[in-house]
Protein backbone atom coordinates (compact mmCIF):
# COMPACT_ATOMS: atom_id res chain seq x y z
CA UNK A 1 0.00 0.00 0.00
CA UNK A 2 2.81 2.47 0.95
CA UNK A 3 4.63 1.67 -2.61
CA UNK A 4 1.30 2.17 -4.61
CA UNK A 5 1.09 5.78 -3.07
CA UNK A 6 4.68 6.37 -3.72
CA UNK A 7 4.28 5.25 -7.56
CA UNK A 8 1.31 7.78 -7.83
CA UNK A 9 2.85 10.37 -5.23
CA UNK A 10 2.23 13.03 -7.71
CA UNK A 11 -0.82 12.19 -9.40
CA UNK A 12 -3.60 13.86 -9.38
CA UNK A 13 -7.14 11.40 -8.98
CA UNK A 14 -11.16 12.64 -8.96
CA UNK A 15 -11.90 10.16 -7.03
CA UNK A 16 -10.12 6.63 -5.73
CA UNK A 17 -12.60 3.93 -5.84
CA UNK A 18 -11.75 0.54 -4.10
CA UNK A 19 -13.90 -2.56 -3.19
CA UNK A 20 -15.63 -2.39 0.34
CA UNK A 21 -13.33 -5.64 1.42
CA UNK A 22 -11.13 -4.40 3.75
CA UNK A 23 -8.12 -5.83 1.58
CA UNK A 24 -8.65 -2.94 -0.72
CA UNK A 25 -10.04 -0.11 1.03
CA UNK A 26 -7.49 -0.44 3.37
CA UNK A 27 -4.78 -0.29 0.60
CA UNK A 28 -6.88 3.34 -0.44
CA UNK A 29 -6.48 4.75 2.90
CA UNK A 30 -2.65 3.79 3.31
CA UNK A 31 -1.57 4.52 0.18
CA UNK A 32 -3.34 7.86 -0.05
CA UNK A 33 -3.61 8.93 3.44
CA UNK A 34 -2.97 12.83 3.73
CA UNK A 35 -3.82 13.10 0.25
CA UNK A 36 -6.81 15.02 -0.54
CA UNK A 37 -8.92 12.22 -2.93
CA UNK A 38 -12.28 11.03 -2.29
CA UNK A 39 -12.33 7.55 -1.30
CA UNK A 40 -15.33 5.57 -2.10
CA UNK A 41 -16.19 1.65 -1.29
CA UNK A 42 -17.96 -0.11 -4.06
CA UNK A 43 -19.23 -3.81 -3.60
CA UNK A 44 -19.53 -4.11 -7.08
CA UNK A 45 -15.73 -4.25 -7.38
CA UNK A 46 -15.10 -7.00 -5.11
CA UNK A 47 -13.44 -10.12 -5.66
CA UNK A 48 -15.45 -13.30 -6.85
CA UNK A 49 -17.42 -14.83 -4.44
CA UNK A 50 -15.80 -18.50 -4.44
CA UNK A 51 -19.08 -19.50 -1.93
CA UNK A 52 -17.94 -23.12 -0.48
CA UNK A 53 -14.88 -23.05 -1.93
CA UNK A 54 -13.52 -19.61 0.28
CA UNK A 55 -10.20 -20.02 1.37
CA UNK A 56 -9.01 -23.12 -0.58
CA UNK A 57 -5.40 -23.04 -2.21
CA UNK A 58 -4.69 -20.99 -4.76
CA UNK A 59 -3.75 -23.87 -7.38
CA UNK A 60 -7.65 -25.19 -6.49
CA UNK A 61 -9.29 -22.19 -7.79
CA UNK A 62 -6.68 -22.02 -10.55
CA UNK A 63 -7.95 -25.50 -11.83
CA UNK A 64 -11.51 -24.52 -11.67
CA UNK A 65 -11.28 -20.72 -13.21
CA UNK A 66 -12.34 -23.04 -16.70
CA UNK A 67 -15.32 -24.16 -15.42
CA UNK A 68 -16.62 -21.20 -13.10
CA UNK A 69 -16.60 -18.63 -15.93
CA UNK A 70 -20.18 -19.30 -17.08
CA UNK A 71 -20.67 -21.68 -13.62
CA UNK A 72 -21.11 -20.69 -10.56
CA UNK A 73 -18.48 -21.50 -7.31
CA UNK A 74 -20.55 -23.74 -5.50
CA UNK A 75 -22.90 -20.87 -3.32
CA UNK A 76 -20.64 -18.51 -5.18
CA UNK A 77 -20.44 -16.45 -8.23
CA UNK A 78 -19.49 -17.03 -11.65
CA UNK A 79 -16.90 -14.82 -13.49
CA UNK A 80 -20.00 -13.83 -15.52
CA UNK A 81 -21.36 -13.04 -12.63
CA UNK A 82 -18.68 -10.22 -11.63
CA UNK A 83 -18.28 -9.43 -14.85
CA UNK A 84 -21.68 -8.35 -15.24
CA UNK A 85 -20.85 -6.31 -11.71
CA UNK A 86 -18.05 -4.76 -13.64
CA UNK A 87 -20.43 -3.72 -16.60
CA UNK A 88 -22.52 -1.78 -14.06
CA UNK A 89 -20.08 -0.22 -11.99
CA UNK A 90 -18.06 1.34 -15.39
CA UNK A 91 -21.89 2.49 -17.09
CA UNK A 92 -22.13 4.03 -13.85
CA UNK A 93 -18.22 5.73 -13.70
CA UNK A 94 -19.06 6.76 -17.65
CA UNK A 95 -22.04 8.31 -16.39
CA UNK A 96 -20.90 10.21 -13.54
CA UNK A 97 -17.06 10.89 -14.15
CA UNK A 98 -16.86 11.32 -18.01
CA UNK A 99 -13.56 12.88 -18.61
CA UNK A 100 -12.37 12.67 -14.97
CA UNK A 101 -9.15 10.42 -13.61
CA UNK A 102 -9.70 7.99 -11.50
CA UNK A 103 -8.07 4.59 -9.48
CA UNK A 104 -9.45 2.04 -9.16
CA UNK A 105 -8.50 -0.56 -6.26
CA UNK A 106 -9.91 -4.39 -6.82
CA UNK A 107 -9.30 -7.74 -6.64
CA UNK A 108 -8.21 -10.02 -10.08
CA UNK A 109 -12.01 -10.24 -11.11
CA UNK A 110 -11.90 -6.63 -10.99
CA UNK A 111 -9.36 -6.72 -13.55
CA UNK A 112 -11.08 -8.85 -15.43
CA UNK A 113 -14.08 -7.38 -15.64
CA UNK A 114 -11.62 -4.26 -16.88
CA UNK A 115 -10.00 -6.17 -19.57
CA UNK A 116 -13.33 -7.52 -20.60
CA UNK A 117 -15.54 -4.32 -20.94
CA UNK A 118 -12.53 -1.77 -21.76
CA UNK A 119 -10.21 -3.85 -23.87
CA UNK A 120 -12.92 -6.09 -25.55
CA UNK A 121 -11.05 -9.55 -24.24
CA UNK A 122 -13.19 -12.49 -24.57
CA UNK A 123 -13.63 -13.30 -20.66
CA UNK A 124 -12.77 -17.32 -21.38
CA UNK A 125 -9.32 -15.81 -22.91
CA UNK A 126 -9.10 -13.42 -19.74
CA UNK A 127 -9.89 -15.24 -17.16
CA UNK A 128 -7.60 -18.53 -18.58
CA UNK A 129 -4.61 -15.81 -19.23
CA UNK A 130 -1.70 -16.56 -17.28
CA UNK A 131 -1.58 -13.93 -14.73
CA UNK A 132 1.37 -11.37 -13.86
CA UNK A 133 0.89 -8.91 -11.28
CA UNK A 134 2.32 -5.62 -12.17
CA UNK A 135 2.33 -2.15 -10.63
CA UNK A 136 -0.52 -0.56 -12.48
CA UNK A 137 -2.49 -1.05 -15.23
CA UNK A 138 -4.29 1.97 -17.42
CA UNK A 139 -7.67 2.20 -18.89
CA UNK A 140 -9.06 4.67 -21.14
CA UNK A 141 -12.97 4.34 -20.81
CA UNK A 142 -14.78 3.37 -24.41
CA UNK A 143 -18.51 3.37 -25.63
CA UNK A 144 -19.81 -0.11 -23.40
CA UNK A 145 -22.36 -1.06 -25.55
Amino acid sequence: ASELGERYASAYFDTIFCSDLERSYKTAEIAFRGRNFPIIKDPRLRECDYGDMEGVSREIIKQERVRRIKTAFPNGESYEDTSHRMKEFLRDLSKNYEGKKVMIIGHRATQYGLEHWINRIPLEEVVTAPWKWQPGWTYVMKDLN
